[in-house]
């Protein structure tokens, strides 16, 4: 099997996963997986969609992840991770999708607008 490339977004964050056969060893930005999210919370999200299809020993996977923050980070992960094995075996996308690992979470920040101190924030109204 050759290496199978994905891409996962959520907020700033974007995740490009690498996955090849192998023994489940899991690298993010050259660093162990373990080093790089600390918090279990965030391994279980990353870890996911493998542990839903029973394949968490099965692949290699190579993580190199920009922008956002740590859980962003995990959840671009997760959705990248997810399409890649969508792409190796197209029949476990109902399994994924069901979970509720297939679909894009498209909420990001708003912008500031001109004249205001944040998105919807307003300065404080003087009568006089």
């Amino acid at each position: 099997m050759e290496q199978i490339n994905a891409i996962g977004r959520r907020k700033a964050a974007v995740a490009r996963v690498y996955l090849k056969e192998g023994n489940g060893k899991i690298v993010v930005n050259k660093k162990a997986f373990e080093n790089y999210f600390p918090s279990k919370i965030l391994q279980i999200i990353v870890r996911q969609p493998l542990e839903k299809l029973d394949t968490v020993g099965k692949y290699d996977i190579y993580l190199n992840i920009r922008g956002g923050g740590f859980k962003g980070q995990s959840e671009a992960a997760r959705l990248a991770i997810t399409r890649a094995l969508i792409k190796i075996n197209p029949e476990d996308k109902a399994i994924l999708r069901k979970a509720g690992f297939v679909t894009r979470d498209p909420r990001v920040v708003e912008r500031k607008k001109p004249g205001r101190p944040k998105a919807r924030k307003r300065f404080q109204f003087s009568k006089r």
